[in-house]
């Protein structure tokens, strides 16, 4: 059986490889195309086969891969869990700008959904005075703070967000079932075959949803509308974001120029992805938010060109001629839908 399980396996990874053949042909987006194949391939056999006990969780920092627009100013962590068990997750807040938990029923592997089963997020949590946080996740409602699970549920997402990576501290955070089996299940030849046969399919679901919403931004280039909310929260986006996708393209020459009111709330970013919806390299110019952008007059100018014109907030669209884009508003009543052009890099000033 683990033979015929590996088999299958090797060749539905083969087939998630149609995925980015359906993308562009270029090299560098192919090159990322299957990088990213790579990177979800590690991630989803990291899930389903080493950390895939939602008897005996652990929270996972997704540090090295990049899924559906992440955040540069995120840190992502999850865990699997079961909707009939009940945890305990306890840490500390840390100075960090933002913080959410949402448990989520992931079903990217079926139809490319992650839909939310409860949230809890800054607006809601009790912090002790020393700064400890502790939350139940459970299906039976609890005192205090309370993540509600439903029975299709199978994972938790937390979110900490930057404002200032220089001055704040994101917290620390553990989490423990309490009420389910005192002993870990040991492998067995059944428990690899589906694990391998989820990891696949995870792979290629995940792809596939992404690539699907990339086709869909291209339908209006150079963009930012709002294309409905409820399909950026099927697929497990935070309901405190209001979320602005986008396809860009360039010639060479050219710029990007994105121009907007900025409404109040806590925090907003706009970032630069490539094709296949990953944020280009953190390294590089490829993210404003709130505490970094210049305003004028509180109106936000974004300019995404190949160099820097001097001008606006300037983006690098590090060496891609197309790819995609999010700007997110969070905890906002009002959201912005920008006034976007394209026109000559020499023309702006």
């Amino acid at each position: 059986m683990p033979d015929q399980a590996w088999s299958r396996f090797c060749q539905a990874l083969e087939k998630a490889g149609e995925v980015v053949l359906s993308g562009p042909d270029t090299p560098l987006d192919r090159a990322e195309g299957y990088r990213y194949l790579a990177r979800l391939t590690r991630e989803m056999l990291y899930s389903c086969l080493d950390n895939a006990d939602p008897d005996f969780p652990r929270f996972h920092e997704l540090d090295l891969v990049k899924i559906g627009a992440d955040n540069p100013d995120n840190v992502y962590l999850s865990a699997n869990i079961r909707g009939d068990r009940t945890y305990r997750i306890t840490g500390t807040r840390g100075t960090i700008a933002y913080f959410s938990i949402g448990s989520k029923a992931n079903r990217y592997a079926k139809d490319g959904t992650m839909a939310s089963t409860g949230e809890l997020s800054d607006a809601d949590l009790t912090i002790a005075p020393d700064g400890t946080v502790e939350i139940i996740a459970s299906a039976a409602e609890q005192s205090g703070n309370w993540l509600p699970l439903a029975p299709d549920s199978t994972g938790l997402v937390v979110r900490q967000t930057y404002l200032d990576r220089a001055s704040e501290v994101p917290g620390s955070w553990h989490i423990e079932q309490i009420d389910g089996p005192a002993e870990p299940a040991g492998l067995t030849p059944e428990f690899l075959s589906k694990a391998l046969g989820r990891a696949a399919l995870s792979v290629h679901g995940t792809a596939a949803t992404f690539a699907h919403w990339t086709r869909t931004f291209m339908a209006r280039p150079n963009e930012l509308p709002d294309f409905g909310q409820e399909m950026f929260q099927r697929a497990g986006g935070d309901p405190e974001i209001f979320y602005l996708h986008g396809y860009w393209t360039l010639r060479p020459g050219e710029a990007w120029v994105i121009e907007t009111e900025v409404p109040d709330c806590p925090y907003w970013n706009f970032q630069l992805d490539n094709w296949w919806m990953e944020s280009l390299d953190h390294r590089r110019k490829i993210t404003v938010n709130k505490h970094t952008a210049r305003l004028d007059d509180g109106r936000l100018t974004i300019v995404v060109a190949e160099r820097d014109p001097g001008a606006g907030n300037w983006i690098d669209t590090c060496g891609h001629s197309s790819g995609t884009a999010l700007l997110r508003w969070l905890g906002a009543t009002d959201h912005p839908i920008p006034k976007c052009r394209v026109v000559p890099l020499e023309e702006i000033r």
